[in-house]
């Protein structure tokens, strides 16, 4: 097991070096299970061509959203990553960090606490973009289901909605066991900038949603046209 993930070097025992590995294949199984739920809902029929029409144009001012969204949040990013790293010179690191990296504790600190703010705030722009485009997909489908059965169309959006919900639990749990099999007893230093990161950009997710053109507007005003 030391050889496999190298954790020894971090104090854990036997148990807890099997329970890294176990929360790893937790987070691995809960990426499958989406993607195989995501092969369900893309299968079904898009229904009439009307109803495929409008569903384009729904899927067109969507995409047109979230490409704004993304230019609109990534410089934010770049300057939470630069104050991230110059955090730790304002607040130290931990005692813990000092005792798991006794050489260079800042620099290393700083370097990882940015590194895990990119994967956190990269992981939940990865949940919103996919998490809307499965919406936007799922909902053709569950209309069209609707005309044969409720049962049918109900399934489907359910699956879309537990797609979203198991791509933030399976890159949640992912995100932080790489970072404590990293980082060991220094990891809440670093775990820091992964939490914010996930926070911060769906915080900023949700803020552009109210602001920015919803793809139901921009999908009416092509139709119209």
């Amino acid at each position: 097991m030391n050889g496999l993930l190298n954790l020894g070097h971090h104090g854990l025992n036997t148990f807890e070096q099997v329970a890294v590995v176990l929360v790893l294949v937790v987070a691995f199984i809960a990426l499958g299970y989406a993607w195989i739920l995501r092969g369900i809902v893309m299968k079904k029929d898009k229904g009439t061509p009307k109803m495929q029409e409008v569903w384009n144009a729904i899927r067109v001012g969507a995409d047109s959203y979230l490409a704004r969204q993304l230019k609109s949040i990534l410089p934010t990013i770049v300057v939470l990553t630069v104050a991230l790293f110059f955090s730790v010179f304002v607040v130290k690191p931990s005692e813990q960090a000092s005792l798991e990296f006794p050489n260079n504790t800042v620099w290393i600190i700083a370097i990882g606490r940015s590194i895990a703010f990119i994967v956190g705030a990269t992981f939940s722009l990865l949940v919103g973009q996919l998490g809307m485009r499965m919406a936007i997909q799922a909902n053709v489908r569950a209309s069209s289901a609707a005309r044969r059965s409720l049962n049918e169309s109900l399934s489907i959006a359910y699956y879309a909605g537990t797609v979203t919900g198991m791509l933030t639990d399976g890159l949640g749990l992912l995100g932080g066991t790489i970072i404590f099999i990293i980082f060991g007893k220094a990891s809440p230093d670093a775990l820091l900038g992964f939490g914010l990161g996930g926070t911060l950009i769906a915080s900023s997710c949700a803020s552009a949603a109210v602001s920015l053109p919803k793809p139901q507007m921009s999908a009416r005003t092509w139709l119209v046209k």
